[in-house]
């Protein structure tokens, strides 16, 4: 029998939560069917400009945040996330997660199962191999220090033909660009991934956070596309219909990292939100639009954001539902 996917109830591991804040005391309950304790939350006001998206996670603890539209160290005190909860998260005061005009969680919980790990290290100033706990080999890692002022470092098994040579820069709207410092020109394996002697990845006595992902067929993907410069734009193939869908043009300089998701919009196109901005969510018609599809997604704009014709993007995406279950049942589409 054919395999489909790994994961039939992709709740259990990713949800995304569109919710209304108070200022104050909340607690948000994930809405899903599947009650899912989070180890790591996104957040990023909806309707309110100047505040960016911020991560929070459980390995750090609670209360403990980083911004990811700039280089600046971990945050206390901002009265974010207060905790994290059986089936959602606990929030204080803080506007930029908790605005009474709108706000997006992206909320992933931590297993092998579903591909994602988080791991903390102290630096050496000696490149080196940090073990995880993925037991496959990580496509996607996002890399922060976190005690000083750094840009946010990435790897993307297809950001290049050589990816372990290569990163790009979350925080920034820079291209791809090559650099032996960072991940020691040596691909990641299924135990560990390497470092180089940078100071901003592995300096003596500083504190870094590194979160994980590798593939699960039916619930994650990491790829790339090529664009063409049509409305009638490229389709990518995931192998499930989408919750969220992140991507960045990789071979020129200039474009955001862009975030899609299917509850901000219940039906096609979806609008956009910037990870590397403070701007507020923005009505997608001229600028990177896609169509969420059972299967995968479909550019739907021409703008360089997304789809500049012979431009190469990388992609982060995670399943709403499989396009085929264990049981060999199609989900349907939006």
């Amino acid at each position: 029998m054919a395999v489909y996917t790994a994961i039939d109830d992709p709740e259990a591991y990713f949800q995304v939560r569109a919710f209304t804040g108070n200022q104050g005391t909340l607690a948000v309950t994930l809405d899903g069917d599947t009650d899912m304790l989070p180890t790591m939350v996104w957040i990023k006001p909806r309707e309110t400009a100047s505040y960016g998206t911020k991560v929070w996670d459980s390995v750090r603890g609670a209360t403990n945040y980083i911004e990811t539209i700039t280089d600046a160290a971990e945050g206390t005190g901002l009265s974010g996330v207060d905790s994290f909860d059986s089936d959602g998260f606990t929030l204080g005061s803080y506007r930029g997660a908790n605005d009474s005009a709108g706000n997006i969680a992206w909320c992933w919980k931590e297993s092998a199962d579903a591909g994602f790990d988080i791991v903390t290290y102290t630096g050496t100033g000696s490149a080196r191999t940090i073990s995880h706990s993925l037991s496959a080999v990580p496509h996607f890692i996002i890399q922060k220090e976190r005690n000083e002022a750094s840009n946010w470092k990435v790897y993307h098994h297809k950001n290049t033909s050589a990816p372990e040579t290569d990163y790009l820069t979350l925080n920034t709207t820079a291209a791809t660009d090559d650099y032996a410092d960072y991940w020691n020109d040596t691909a990641p394996t299924s135990s560990v991934y390497s470092i180089g002697s940078a100071a901003d990845i592995n300096g003596s006595s500083d504190t870094y956070v590194t979160y994980l992902w590798s593939e699960k067929q039916g619930f994650s993907k990491f790829g790339s596309y090529t664009g063409n410069g049509n409305a009638d734009g490229t389709f990518v193939y995931t192998g499930f219909k989408p919750a969220y869908v992140l991507f960045k043009q990789t071979s020129a300089s200039g474009e955001k990292w862009y975030i899609f998701d299917s509850k901000r919009n219940t039906f096609n196109l979806t609008n956009e939100l910037l990870f590397t901005s403070d701007l507020a969510e923005s009505v997608n018609t001229t600028g990177a639009p896609i169509d969420i599809l059972s299967n995968g997604f479909k550019i739907r704009g021409t703008d360089a954001a997304g789809n500049a014709s012979g431009s190469t993007y990388i992609y982060m995406a995670f399943a709403e539902a499989p396009f085929v279950n264990s049981n060999g049942v199609p989900c349907n589409a939006r």
